[in-house]
């Protein structure tokens, strides 16, 4: 059975059908890179200015070009992100250059939580965390729709629930 980014089994013939996060997390960390780092430039060439001399203002430039490198990493590692819902487990793939996958079978969750903090909720986000009994299958889920976070909230939580019965 396939079925697309709004839930249920998700697998097909190829593999199973992968969901990416939403674009709402991105600008979130693209907004934050550049007021942190738009921040350190206008305080270093200030202070370098003010201290030691115009010409080391020029070092503040160094925050900017961190700007343009982080825009572009932080695209890479938001498109590296996705979940997949499958009939046994939920996978949960990510990374740039150490791509990292973690496979949580419904049986083993204990607590699936919904978070969201002041700047998420700013940007209409929340994450969602599966706890397990071995720490290391921990995972999130962050930067999804409340709304995706909370059904896929339920959704683990009535198949985890489905699945230790048999246990």
């Amino acid at each position: 059975m396939e079925t697309g980014s709004q839930g249920g089994v998700g697998t097909t013939a190829a593999g199973p059908v992968w969901t990416g996060l939403p674009p709402g997390l991105l600008r979130m960390r693209r907004l934050l890179l550049v007021v942190w780092l738009g921040l350190a430039a206008v305080g270093a060439g200030l202070l370098l200015g003010l201290l030691v001399g115009p010409a080391w203002a020029a070092f503040a430039l160094l925050p900017l070009a961190g700007i343009g490198w982080g825009w572009v990493l932080l695209g890479r590692n938001w498109r590296s992100w996705r979940y997949a819902e499958r009939a046994d487990d939920l996978l949960i793939s990510r990374g740039v250059l150490w791509r990292e996958e973690t496979v949580v079978p419904y049986g083993r969750m204990q607590l699936v939580e919904v978070t969201s903090g002041p700047l998420e909720r700013h940007f209409g986000l929340a994450s969602v965390q599966l706890h397990t009994a071995a720490a290391a299958t921990d995972a999130t889920i962050p930067g999804l729709d409340p709304a995706e976070a909370e059904r896929l909230r339920d959704r683990l939580t009535r198949l985890g629930e489905a699945r230790s019965a048999g246990l």
